[in-house]
């Protein structure tokens, strides 16, 4: 009789790839995948581990999946992912409801694990991660039907100082061209039609191979593939993007306008303490640079505010810089002093009440801006990939503009919509309406 097994994914898009790979090496006649925790033998937390907040969320859900160990029907709680590998052999102490532990680098043992007994294995499993999946992988989507993540490439060469990244998940390694598009080509025979490029550094991708492959390259091999309808990127460092990567942006019809890009900050000082490599001017040629080539593009970023020795004027900076920027997208996170990084033994670390008020302030001033920007679409139709039924108002359609990605950015609420109307097509939707980020519109083809 087949074990029951229930997967809990945590954390980032990247995090999701490796849980899927999880699911499709434990799917077959030895394990039966379940959606309910209370109907499993086993239950496995991929854990994450980026900031304190993700690892309290981490231990939480660990405890809460070890309760049916108690009160249901699990007998193994398998703990994988960032948090085992911060934390390590030192977690056997401290969640002895945890019969094993894997690294970042060690989830593709899985099945190895269940399948032994755990008197013949170790219960810790943390090296230096150096494993990264390729095609042949038996990954199962565990997204939309329709859209589905790639991972180009794992870890990062970057030692940007108030990030834990590189500690977590290794050096640069780079999958080559044919087995992403193998897996890519694979996933759009199962019904894929959009493809989001993630990795921890997507800018890098192809330096490690030192054989020329660059992410141009890539995009233009995904493109070939006839099923793939919409192609976005994810996660571009800012410094070093190549000029065949705009030009396959600018040029390609199946790759999106949208350029994921984390700027971080703008402040000149801020930038530097990071390290980030690179002043406000440089980020202002990087951008004109990248809408030079491809002048409708939408460029979503991220900053961090409250960073040790962010002054007012600091933070005045990068509220100007956002006004003058415009961007379409933006996420502003706090910054947390996470143990393990250079940023966590700084000076000058900010109060935590200025730096919630700082992220405030900046999402008022970029909710402003979108409004704006969203406004300026009403009465323009667009092509819009629908996603189904909304998660939060049962009879209502939602789908994507091509700037909007999965998850982080806003939806299109569609008004009326069609009787034919399915998931995974892309129809032409007049906008007639908009708030701060979302759009509410009508199918017109």
């Amino acid at each position: 009789m087949s074990e029951r097994v229930h997967l809990v994914s945590l954390g980032c898009p990247k995090n999701r790839v490796d849980s899927e790979v999880m699911i499709g090496k434990l799917r077959g006649d030895d394990f039966e995948l379940v959606d309910a925790p209370d109907d499993a033998d086993v239950i496995v937390v991929n854990t994450c581990s980026f900031i304190q907040p993700a690892t309290e969320e981490s231990i939480d859900t660990v405890l809460e999946m070890a309760g049916y160990k108690t009160h249901g029907k699990c007998e193994k709680l398998i703990v994988t992912g960032c948090m085992v590998q911060r934390f390590g052999n030192a977690l056997e102490d401290e969640l002895p409801e945890v019969d094993h532990f894997l690294g970042t680098g060690e989830y593709h043992r899985i099945d190895e694990v269940l399948k032994s007994r755990s008197s013949e294995i170790p219960k810790t499993h943390v090296d230096v991660p150096m494993y990264i999946h390729d095609e042949m992988a038996p990954r199962v989507n565990s997204w939309k039907s329709h859209s589905a993540w790639l991972k180009i490439s794992e870890g990062c060469n970057h030692r940007c100082s108030f990030c834990i990244i590189p500690t977590l998940r290794g050096k640069l390694r780079s999958r080559t061209i044919d087995s992403l598009v193998a897996e890519a080509s694979r996933m759009a025979e199962e019904g894929v039609r959009e493809l989001n490029l993630v990795s921890q550094d997507s800018t890098a991708y192809g330096r490690d191979l030192a054989d020329g492959t660059d992410l141009g390259q890539l995009i233009r091999a995904l493109a070939r593939i006839e099923k793939l309808e919409w192609i976005r990127l994810h996660y571009a460092y800012p410094i070093g993007i190549p000029k065949s990567l705009l030009e396959a942006i600018a040029e390609e019809p199946k790759v999106v306008a949208y350029l994921d890009m984390p700027l971080q900050h703008a402040s000149g000082p801020m930038l530097k303490a990071m390290p980030r490599g690179v002043t406000r001017a440089g980020q202002e040629r990087i951008l004109d640079r990248v809408r030079a080539h491809v002048p409708d593009i939408a460029v979503r970023t991220t900053f961090i505010v409250g960073f040790p020795g962010e002054t007012e004027q600091d933070f005045s900076e990068l509220v100007d810089f956002v006004k003058t920027q415009h961007f379409e997208r933006v996420g502003v996170f706090t910054y947390f002093q996470e143990d393990g990084t250079p940023a966590a033994q700084l000076p000058n670390q900010v109060p935590e009440e200025i730096k919630l008020e700082r992220q405030r302030i900046l999402m008022e001033t970029q909710a402003e801006i979108s409004a704006h920007r969203l406004s300026e679409m009403v009465g323009q139709v667009f092509p819009v990939l629908i996603d189904g039924q909304s998660e939060e108002h049962e009879w209502v359609i939602t789908g994507r503009l091509p700037s909007q990605a999965p998850e982080v950015d806003g939806q299109v609420y569609l008004d009326g919509p069609p009787d034919d109307i399915e998931a995974g097509q892309i129809r032409q939707v007049r906008i007639d309406r908009t708030s701060d980020y979302d759009l509410v519109g009508t199918v017109v083809g």
